[in-house]
Order: C-alpha cells, then sequence, then structure tokens
C-alpha cells in the first residue's frame, strides 16, 4: 500500500511516500523560516498564505522523488491537528479534494501522535537495498514494543505519553505554559540570536561551560511529570538585565547558552526516565524538533544506559514536521478500518 501523507500544521509544508507505513520512498519539506526570520517568530496568517502556494509543487515532488504518480497512490493521510487553524485547514482540503476525485480513503492524524511514528521508517532505495535510518544507540536493538514511553519536545508541544497501542495512549505530563522549543526560541530572541534559535543555541553551547551560570532547574515538583520552561526563560532575561546591556555579555554567549541548554535538559531527561521508572517500561521514544539538539540526545543516552532503557531517537530529518511520520500512522488506522470523511465539518475534533 503506497500512502500519501501530508503535514501543514504549522509552517512546514510537507509530503512523503510511504510504502507499508514503513518504507520511506520520498520525503519533502518546504521551510518557511525565511519568511517568519524578520518576525521573530511564527506569522499564523503568512503560514497558511505560503501553504496555498506550495502544497501542490511539494506534493509534485514528493511523487517524482518516489517514482510515482497520483494514480499510484492507494491512500492519503494528513495531519488534522493539534496546530495553526489555517494551516492546517490547507492540507486538510487538498487531501480531502484528492480523495474525492480519485475515488481513494484518506484519513486524518493527530500531529503529535504521529511524530513517535518515525522510529518505525526505514528509507527504501529504489533496486532493492534497504537503509535504515534511525538511531538506536544499543546495537542489535529491536524496534520499541509497547508500551513504551514517548517524549514529544517541540516548539508548541513538550509531552510525555505511554503508548499502549496506535491510537492508544495515556498523557503523563505537559507543559503548563511554554513548549521547551518555544522557550529555546525565545531565550535565543533575548540574545538577538535570531530565529528559529534552538539550532544557534546549541551550536555556542558547545564551546560554553554549562556549570558557568547556575539556573534553577525548573522541576515545578517531584511528584508530577508536568513542565515548565517559563521560568527559565525569564532567570535569563532577569541575567541579561543585570548587565544593563544585552551585548555586553557578548563575551560570555557561549557561557550563556550552555547554562541555559543544560538547565532545559536536565529536566526533560530526568522527567522522561522517571516516567520509564514509575511505568515499569524499558522502551522509549524522545522525538519532535527539538530531539535534534545534541546535548539532549547526548544526556539522554547516558541516562538510558545508566537505567537500562533502550532509546529511540529517530534521525534529524524525522524529528522535525514531516509528511513520513503522518504517512506511518495513518497506515495504522487504515488498516483498522478508518476513514476521513468528506463533510463540510473542515477540521474534525480532535480527542
Amino acid at each position: 500500500m503506497l500512502i500519501l501523507g501530508i503535514e501543514s500544521s504549522c509552517d512546514d509544508m510537507a509530503a512523503a511516500v510511504v510504502r507499508d507505513g514503513r518504507y520511506i520512498l520520498s520525503s519533502v519539506v518546504s521551510s518557511q523560516d525565511a519568511i517568519h526570520k524578520k518576525y521573530g517568530g511564527i506569522v499564523p496568517e503568512l503560514a497558511s498564505r505560503r501553504h496555498l502556494e506550495t502544497v501542490i509543487p511539494v506534493v509534485e515532488e514528493a511523487l517524482e522523488q518516489a517514482k510515482a504518480t497520483i494514480d499510484d497512490i492507494d491512500a492519503i493521510g494528513v495531519t488534522q491537528g493539534p496546530g495553526l487553524v489555517g494551516s492546517i485547514l490547507i492540507g486538510l482540503s487538498f487531501a480531502k479534494a484528492v480523495s474525492y476525485i480519485k475515488n481513494i480513503p484518506f484519513v486524518g492524524v493527530n500531529h503529535i501522535e504521529a511524530h513517535p511514528m518515525a522510529v518505525f521508517l526505514e528509507r527504501e532505495v529504489r533496486g532493492g537495498r534497504l537503509e535504515a535510518k534511525n538511531i538506536f544507540p544499543t546495537s542489535n536493538l529491536k524496534p520499541p514494543t509497547f508500551p513504551f514511553i514517548t517524549l514529544v519536545v517541540s516548539g508548541g508541544h513538550t509531552t510525555l505519553f505511554k503508548f499502549k497501542d496506535f491510537g492508544s495512549y495515556e498523557i503523563l505530563g505537559q507543559t503548563r505554559d511554554d513548549a521547551a522549543g518555544e522557550a529555546f526560541d525565545k531565550v535565543a530572541k533575548l540574545l538577538g540570536l535570531g530565529y528559529p534559535g534552538g539550532a544557534v543555541i546549541d551550536r555556542l553551547a558547545k564551546n560554553g561551560d554549562a556549570s558557568a551560570i547556575e539556573f534553577t532547574r525548573p522541576y515545578i515538583s517531584k511528584d508530577t511529570l508536568d513542565f515548565s520552561f517559563s521560568g527559565i526563560k525569564t532567570a535569563v532575561l532577569n541575567y541579561i538585565k543585570e548587565t544593563g546591556d544585552r551585548f555586553k555579555i557578548c563575551p560570555q554567549m557561549n557561557d550563556l547558552a550552555a547554562s541555559f541548554q543544560e538547565a532545559v535538559v536536565d529536566v526533560l531527561v530526568d522527567k522522561a526516565v522517571s516516567a520509564c521508572k514509575a511505568n515499569n517500561i524499558d522502551d522509549m521514544i524522545v522525538c519532535g524538533g527539538v530531539a535534534c539538539n545534541s546535548r539532549l540526545r547526548g544526556k539522554l543516552y547516558e541516562k538510558s544506559k545508566d537505567n537500562a532503557i533502550n532509546l529511540f531517537i529517530p534521525e534529524p530529518s524525522l524529528c522535525s514536521d514531516n509528511g513520513a511520520m503522518v504517512s506511518a500512522l495513518a497506515y495504522q488506522f487504515l488498516k483498522k478500518g478508518a476513514r476521513g470523511g468528506l463533510d463540510m465539518n473542515a477540521i474534525p475534533s480532535m480527542k
């Protein structure tokens, strides 16, 4: 079964063709970083307008890379939320239109549920060779089995799940204010580093001393798996104000970036490991855009080994928003008989 996956929940327009919910034939992403950079963050109206311009070219490129046509597609998977309403509407409307015209099924999926599906994906090279691309730190590690713990950490979400099956999960903890990726972007903006800021802070931190500035770890309390990152952002702001001019801290920029990053990473790792221990689960998936952060990946690997946890992290291109993860989850739902309706309810309610 060839499934066309479409992801448009935020500022990226992405499409992919995946065979049998596992083998990636193509994955194309159109980023809007250059558009939103001058505003220091995503402007929803601009994002949806750009999606209107790119949805057809992106899908066409995904089909071309997969050496397929729209007539070869058996079904469509598309993000139906959560995210920016205008952006979601573009992808969902396109999927419904193609489903109706070509008389093929489509199914809407939850964007957050789709992220962990990336670890089940492999890239298919036409000609017969399959190349596994997911990062399994333990050699000969098999794919995760249910139940498993998942940390989805991105610019819009920081959530801990216990997945019992595809589409069946329990939320164990989530952010009460800023998502981790949002905190990275806001701190980068305070430091005049531009947008998006996560990659810049990660790069600077590699040459900094993470113990140079002691930022309080925002744990909320030891009795909850919820997160809160607004306080660490405020702590950075107060530190900058103490100098009177943010540019006076330029000589300390690497240390500041490393210290801030370490505070965020410590909380993410400790909460994720605690979730595994509390639920007596050995398999853990960490995914979402912030899972590209080198310090987070390194510390997760260390703590997972120390606690006998099997860690699964997708390759960086599959951590950020992509159509392949949507295709993978859609495949599981289609196998169970799920189908999206071609009604006038543009964006179905999410569970």
